[in-house]
């Protein structure tokens, strides 16, 4: 179990550190200013059940390798999303190499491959990699009616 493992994470609206858990339940918000955190966590054949299909809320997952000149790219506007929709969803990354049981799971051909899961399973998946506005309006599409409120 890993619900001991934190990362940090600063808060976009008031600039603070929080730390943060890699797998909770609901949605963590900054100590300070109280506003929704971007969630932006590494997960892996290990720990991928705890950390993303045990989420309550949506989970967009980043199958990316370390040579993978678009998964660099790619990897900003991630994290761009994350930001703008912050409390709405959680962003999971893994490096195929390192992971081949989740890479044989979800079926990775090219990388990176960009999925969202609602409580562990495959809503929505694409290949390649696609500027910050475009991914966010995927994600959007992807998890329209399936956001939950449990845990916050």
């Amino acid at each position: 179990m890993n619900a001991t493992r934190t990362t940090t994470v600063t808060c976009p609206n008031c600039g603070r550190g929080n730390r943060i858990p890699v797998a909770a339940e609901g949605r963590p918000t900054c100590g300070h200013c109280k506003q929704p955190l971007p969630w932006i966590v590494d997960a892996g054949d290990g720990d991928f059940a705890e950390i993303a299909d045990n989420a309550t809320q949506p989970v967009v997952v980043d199958l990316w390798a370390t040579w993978c000149g678009p998964c660099r790219m790619v990897s900003p506007a991630l994290e761009q999303v994350a930001r703008d929709l912050a409390g709405r969803i959680k962003l999971v990354k893994v490096d195929v190499d390192e992971n081949p049981l989740l890479s044989r799971r979800f079926e990775v051909q090219a990388v990176p491959t960009l999925l969202v899961l609602d409580r562990g399973e495959t809503v929505a998946r694409q290949a390649g990699a696609a500027p910050a506005p475009v991914i966010r309006s995927w994600v959007e599409q992807a998890t329209a009616g399936r956001q939950t409120t449990a845990g916050g």
